[in-house]
This record gives structure tokens, sequence and C-alpha cells, in this order.
């Protein structure tokens, strides 16, 4: 499981940086792909990555500013050109709106694409629980912004105990089928009258990861309600140390408002993205480490950084 960032800035292109888009990478899991946020340039962006279009299947929208949607047409028309690739359809989470600017724009250009979208509009009535597979489940909650706007907060199901096989060979138990029966929680009976119990060759179930990823916001307890003892917190830095009266006025935080909630949540990592253009390499490096003086596990990240969870 992995972030990987496409566009880390805020409001416009950068020499340095792009505008708001990652990746969270679940081959290993799922076999997909989830996008959240898709800024304009995303699809360029992607050819500079390993990431096959066709893979990102979910795209989560956190709200309805350009920098977070301009990209959209392009990357859904480009995935489309993809002939030699199976196609396959694709779902897209957002607010409510994200449907309208979708078909209008492909309407509009004549586009058309050889796969699905199904669309999940979401407003303040309907936020909670936006999704559930049997290996994850995405919460939402509204942020607070000059616009409607959402964080997620996705979770990873407890995964199932691992077999201890060569324990089970060492107990006598040839390979073959009573290996299965044990994986299912089947106690065995041996030849000799012995019984192998199966929690005694099952490791306890392993705690899923919990990634949170927030849109534009001010500070605020929503952020710390999605991020509560996450793996991982991705929180908007458009300003640094100083900045607050800036931040609340435009709707943003800073570097130390970021680093607050993280500890407040008691989140294992804090990664900082949509910086404000005015920030060069030498800025970004202080906004980390001054955001470390509150919380220690934070990085400031670039475009194309990978992130592993």
């Amino acid at each position: 499981m992995e972030l990987q960032f496409l566009g880390t800035g805020a409001g416009q292109p950068a020499k340095q940086r792009n505008v708001s888009s990652l990746v969270l990478k679940l081959l290993d899991e799922i076999n997909e792909v989830w996008m959240f946020d898709c800024g304009e340039g995303t699809q360029r962006q992607i050819l500079e990555t390993t990431i096959k279009p066709r893979k990102i299947q979910k795209i989560f929208i956190t709200h309805l500013h350009g920098d977070h949607i301009f990209g959209l047409p392009g990357f859904l028309s480009s995935r489309a050109f993809q002939a030699s690739e199976e196609q396959t359809d694709i779902e897209i989470y957002g607010p409510v709106g994200i449907k309208n600017f979708v078909q209008g724009s492909l309407a509009v250009s004549g586009s058309r694409l050889p796969y699905k979208i199904s669309y999940h509009e979401f407003s303040e009535k309907n936020l909670g629980k936006i999704l559930e597979t049997d290996k994850f489940i995405v919460y939402a909650e509204k942020l607070a912004h000059t616009v409607f706007c959402m964080g997620y907060r996705v979770v990873q199901k407890d995964l199932e105990g691992t077999l201890d096989a060569e324990a089970l060979k060492a107990a006598g138990l040839p390979f073959g089928p009573l290996f299965g029966k044990i994986k299912n929680g089947q106690d065995v009976t041996l030849e000799d009258g012995s019984v192998l119990f199966a929690k005694d060759f099952i490791s306890a179930p392993k705690k899923g990861k919990v990634i949170t990823i927030l849109g534009d916001t001010r500070k605020t307890d929503a952020s710390i309600t999605l991020a509560k003892d996450a793996d991982v917190l991705v929180h908007e830095s458009t300003y640094g140390k100083g900045d607050d009266r800036i931040a609340k006025n435009h709707g943003h935080s800073t570097n130390m408002q970021a680093a607050e909630i993280a500890k407040a949540a008691g989140v294992k990592r804090l990664l900082l993205n949509h910086v404000s253009a005015r920030f060069l390499g030498r800025d970004c490096r202080q906004m980390e480490i001054d955001a470390a003086q509150v919380f220690g596990a934070v990085k400031m990240v670039k475009d194309f950084e990978e992130v592993t969870i």
C-alpha cells in the first residue's frame, strides 16, 4: 500500500509543484488505484509514473475548486484512448455538482468514453460512511473551507491471521487438505488420536491501516475526527508559521495548525502538501522544521514522491 503525490501545490501550477492530486495504490490488496482530486495537468503527471490509468477505478474529489477538478475531463478522456488495454468502469465520489461538471465538459467537447462512470454525490446531509467493500471502508466529513469540502478516512478492515505452516509440519501434519481445515479454524485429529487446535497455529488478526486524506480546510475538529489514530494523515499546508490570519481568511491551514491536528488525533505520520506557490524549496524545508516542533513525524512531500504505508 503506497501513496504517490501527483500534485502538491495550491491554487495554480508552479515550476516545482503541480496542483492537487494524489493516488492511493492498493495493488497488492485489491489490484486497484484510488485517486484523490484531479487538478489541471494530472494526466501529464501520470506519464512520469508507473501508474496505469485503467487501474484507477475510484476517484474521490474533496471540493469543486478548479485546482482540484480541472484535470478530470482530460484524464477521463485520455484513459479512454488506451485501446490496447482493457477498459474498466470508474466511480467518482464528490460534492453535489461533480456529475454536472464532468458530463458537461465531456458533452461540450464531444468526448465519448468506452467505459461507464458511476457518480456518488454528497452534501452535508449524507456524509459518514460513504463506501464499504469486503476489505475497505471510506468515511467522509465536512471540513471548514470557503466552499463545501470533504475529508476522507480510508480504513482497511483487519486482516485474517496467517497460518504457521512450519509449526504444523513439526506437529506431524502432512501438507494437504488438512492444512485448509486448520486455516478455516477447524481442529484436526491425527491418526494417533492427538488433536491439533486451529487457534494454536493461526496468528491473531492484523490491524488494518488507516489513511486520512483531507481537502482544503481551516483548522477544525472534523479533521481530528477523521484522522483519529491514523497511520498517515495528509493535511494541507498552504501557509507557514505566523500566517494564521491569512490562512483563516482564505479557508486554509498553516503547517503549524496541521501539526497540531496530527498531535491531537494521535496519528503516526503527517504528510504536508497543498503548498502555496510563493514558498520555494528552502521555505518548504523551514515549514517542515517548524512543524516538527509540534509533531515530530512530519514530512513536506514533493510531486511524484511515494510513501509506503
